[in-house]
């Protein structure tokens, strides 16, 4: 069939090395006001409502710390496997996927992202 995919195509990586280097380590940011809180890198589904928010990152572990939004309406704050989201497969074999053009006009703090900020990305 025309158009049809043939095996399996690549997924998105999640975490570059040049985009690892630009987040701060994990705890760095603790005791910062959430206004002061860079996001510096956004992974979302695109066939859902799940959306993940990443303040720190850990190259050696894969852990990241963040705002997590599974679509429930109740985000929270905490910490996630970058390897694990990268092993996710959706339907049609889709996996999740990084914003390419998330913060790249503006920063965005952590203040911006949650309810309370008023604008959700």
């Amino acid at each position: 069939m025309p158009g049809a995919m043939k095996g399996k195509e690549k997924k998105m990586k999640l975490m570059t090395k040049s985009i690892a280097k630009t987040i701060p380590a994990i705890g760095s940011t603790d005791g910062l006001d959430k206004k002061d809180v860079k996001v510096r890198l956004k992974i979302f589904n695109p066939c859902g409502s799940q959306t993940w928010f990443v303040t720190e990152y850990d190259p050696e572990t894969e852990e990241a710390f963040g705002l997590v939004d599974l679509g429930f309406g109740f985000p929270e704050l905490g910490y996630f496997s970058i390897r694990e989201l990268q092993s996710i497969e959706g339907p049609l074999g889709i996996g999740l996927e990084r914003d390419l053009y998330f913060g790249k006009t503006s920063s965005v703090s952590l203040h911006d992202v949650t309810s309370e900020g008023g604008v959700q990305a």
